[in-house]
């Protein structure tokens, strides 16, 4: 089925039901595209309607990023937030335009990330809640810098998260998404955190496991 023009480039995979499906949002990691994440698809429920979103920003010679990353920065990684934000929003206009488009069920929307689309992922779903219900964070972290975190925790009561990382990743620390769990717990967001012994990328079973999460969650 072909996407539909709207704010981001995406592609999709249609939902088994006729009306109301729920939905699964795909962020892709930095550097990447729309194709990446969407190799799981075929694996995932088919009642999920499936939406892959390619990120605003091309890099060059190809791929894109949700925010610019100046590896030789002289404070090592610098994260550039203003894009970051300037992303965050993009895609919470766009979850909007999506499931109106696509008529999927609006209260039944999961974003899955990896990496830059999972720091993403966690702040848009911070930031949005009302937009958001389930979260599957896989190999990224919480970027506060990034996030517009809502006094009342109230709004959180709703939210589910899946976080897992490989212990031997070497483009994230693991030191760093070990503190997802401690910042979801400051907020008293319902959550899972595993680790599986990879590096930057996604197990087999790790597939799995987050599948299964998915699944009891529909």
């Amino acid at each position: 089925m072909t996407s539909k023009e709207l704010s981001l480039h995406h592609i999709i995979r249609p939902s088994s039901l006729k009306v109301n499906p729920p939905v699964l949002f795909m962020l892709h990691g930095y550097g990447s595209d729309e194709n990446d994440l969407f190799s799981f698809a075929s694996e995932l429920p088919l009642e999920l309607f499936i939406i892959s979103i390619r990120a605003p920003f091309p890099m060059q010679p190809f791929g894109n990023a949700w925010y610019t990353i100046h590896f030789d920065a002289p404070q090592g990684k610098w994260n550039d937030n203003e894009q970051a934000i300037e992303s965050r929003d993009k895609i919470a206009k766009f979850l909007d335009e999506a499931c109106s488009a696509y008529e999927v069920d609006n209260s039944r929307v999961t974003l899955l990330g990896f990496s830059q689309g999972t720091i993403l992922s966690i702040a848009v779903a911070l930031s949005y809640p009302d937009k958001v219900k389930n979260v599957i964070a896989l190999s990224g972290y919480v970027s506060p810098e990034i996030i517009s975190i809502h006094e009342d925790q109230k709004a959180y009561s709703h939210l589910d998260f899946y976080c897992s990382h490989g212990s031997s990743d070497q483009v994230i620390p693991v030191l760093w998404a070990r503190k997802t769990p401690e910042f979801l717990n400051g907020l008293n967001i319902k959550h899972v955190y595993n680790e599986f012994p990879v590096g930057h990328g996604v197990a087999p079973q790790n597939f799995y496991d987050f599948k299964n999460w998915l699944v009891e969650r529909l």
